[in-house]
């Protein structure tokens, strides 16, 4: 006889699974982030058992997200709230650059939108920055105060507050801070699409 996960199961395993994939992790890599065994995390993303609020709350670190985040539980009809507070943070501010991620991370979302500070003659493009993006990505830049240069395929391109590009985001590329105060600016990436 067989049984059948019931679909909130399925679609937390789902969920896990997608997330975990979107950053790139093994089932060992996230087993090693939460603590939670491997074969464990395996049954939860087939939908095989349904993980206690503890473990959840285990794989939710692992993940980086929060509880309620991971579980959809501050969502309703379709709408998905960042509070300030909330937003996944990254960068090296010791190197002059920090950012925010303002987009919920939604399994099968096709765009992430994030805020960028960098301090005076700082750049982006170190160990701790993100990595180029997947092929086809395009990124658009808005800046939003202070100057700022984009350095794609070795070639610069200066930007002043309120200039915006768009560039092929699977291409080598960095944003150096050129001018005296800070510079900020808005990122949205899309990714895999495909280039015209």
């Amino acid at each position: 006889m067989t049984t059948t996960a019931a679909p909130e199961h399925a679609t937390v395993g789902a969920r896990i699974r997608l997330l975990r994939e979107g950053m790139g992790l093994s089932l060992r890599d996230l087993a090693e982030r939460c603590g939670v065994s491997a074969p464990m995390l395996s049954q939860v993303e087939r939908g095989e058992t349904s993980p206690t609020l503890a473990v959840a709350a285990r794989i939710a670190r692992g993940l980086d997200l929060s509880l309620s985040q991971l579980l959809r539980i501050d969502e309703a009809d379709g709408v998905s709230i960042v509070r300030a507070g909330e937003r996944l943070a990254g960068g090296n501010p010791s190197r002059g650059h920090r950012y925010e991620v303002v987009t919920p991370p939604i399994p099968g979302q096709r765009a992430e939108v994030a805020v960028h500070t960098l301090a005076p003659r700082a750049a982006t493009g170190g160990p701790d920055d993100p990595p180029i993006h997947e092929p086809g990505s395009r990124e658009t830049v808005l800046v939003l105060a202070g100057t700022l240069r984009l350095v794609c395929a070795g070639t610069p391109y200066d930007l002043a507050e309120g200039d915006s590009v768009t560039f092929d985001a699977d291409l080598p590329h960095h944003f150096e801070n050129p001018g005296d105060g800070e510079a900020r600016f808005l990122s949205v990436v899309a990714a895999g699409l495909r280039r015209s």
